[in-house]
């Protein structure tokens, strides 16, 4: 056999090689492109997409969402109490231990955003999507008052699924703040949710759920609505690339989420760390008696102390959120 028989059988047989591992590449991908176009994964998708999105906001933010509570705890009471900036609850911080205590209470959030995002963001896409089927049966476009009814009903459910996950979180976070004695040095979510149910019993996992609900359906009106309609409006009105759109409009709605969202949070974080003092009592009783006080004792003020800290907790995290949930959209549609 020549020396051209053996280099014309060596390159068919490579044609043959690279042809073949291309056909089985398509083939790999033919079948998880139409495992990702069954019915059940085209309706779970957007609350797994919504999950993801939601823990790797949780992980970047974290940092701050620990600050933003220890603000909100700090001079509860009184009206002449200490009046902390970011910048010394976060040296405080770092002197009673090292950076990684920044991140205290991780589990919990991740777990949080495990549940909650996933079912906010998954409900909402769902809402969304059979409103722009019936917008689209009669020939008219969705309304903002139904993206803002989506967006609330979306949050509300959530937020009560997720209730147990964000105490644990407000728990492990103001941990630091009582006398050493009585810190009860939580080692993660589940040892948190554990201790609280031994303690208090399982309902107290709900502790705080009204002002959790109404938060998350104030912050998804600000965040999720305002997102949709910003994008929207964006889309019709300007030539910028969608990258923009979805920056800017995420921007926006961190915004509005922040402003819409904050008197809410601040109780809802009063709540879910009050605990039965020695007369075998809590600070308070309720949402809207935490909101009476609060005014009386240490003014009206004070249900917007941290603004900046709460804007720059909210927005990053709804603009991380909103760009991972739109590029694992598009990577999956």
């Amino acid at each position: 056999m020549s020396s051209n028989t053996l280099k014309q059988a060596a390159e068919a047989a490579r044609t043959k090689s690279s042809s073949m591992g291309k056909q089985g590449s398509e083939t790999v991908a033919a079948v998880g492109n139409d495992f990702l176009h069954t019915p059940v994964m085209r309706a779970a998708l957007p609350f797994i997409n919504g999950g993801i999105s939601g823990m790797v906001a949780t992980t970047v933010i974290q940092p701050v969402d620990m600050i933003k509570v220890r603000l909100q705890l700090a001079g509860e009471g009184v009206a002449t109490g200490p009046k902390p900036t970011p910048l010394s609850v976060t040296r405080d911080i770092l002197a009673q231990g090292k950076v990684l205590d920044l991140y205290t209470g991780l589990s919990a959030g991740l777990l949080r955003q495990a549940v909650y995002t996933t079912a906010r963001l998954g409900f909402f896409d769902t809402f969304m999507k059979g409103l722009q089927t019936r917008a689209k049966e009669k020939g008219t476009q969705i309304s903002f008052l139904e993206r803002a009814s989506a967006g609330l009903a979306a949050g509300g459910i959530a937020a009560f699924i997720g209730n147990p996950a964000d105490l644990a979180l407000i728990r492990m976070q103001s941990d630091g703040l009582k006398p050493v004695a009585e810190r009860k040095n939580y080692k993660s979510v589940i040892d948190a949710l554990t201790s609280i149910v031994k303690s208090e019993g399982i309902t107290a996992l709900w502790a705080g759920a009204t002002p959790t609900v109404v938060r998350a359906m104030s912050l998804n009106l600000g965040q999720l609505a305002f997102f949709s309609e910003a994008k929207a409006q964006l889309k019709m009105h300007t030539q910028w690339s969608p990258q923009s759109q979805t920056l800017t409009a995420s921007a926006i709605a961190g915004f509005f989420a922040s402003f819409l969202s904050l008197p809410f949070d601040f109780v809802k974080t009063r709540l879910q760390k009050q605990q039965r003092g020695p007369d075998g009592k809590l600070p308070y009783k309720s949402m809207t008696d935490c909101f009476v006080k609060v005014a009386k004792q240490e003014g009206l003020t004070r249900f917007y102390r941290g603004f900046g800290t709460y804007y720059v907790r909210i927005a990053p995290h709804a603009m991380v959120t909103l760009i991972v949930v739109d590029y694992l959209g598009w990577l999956t549609r």
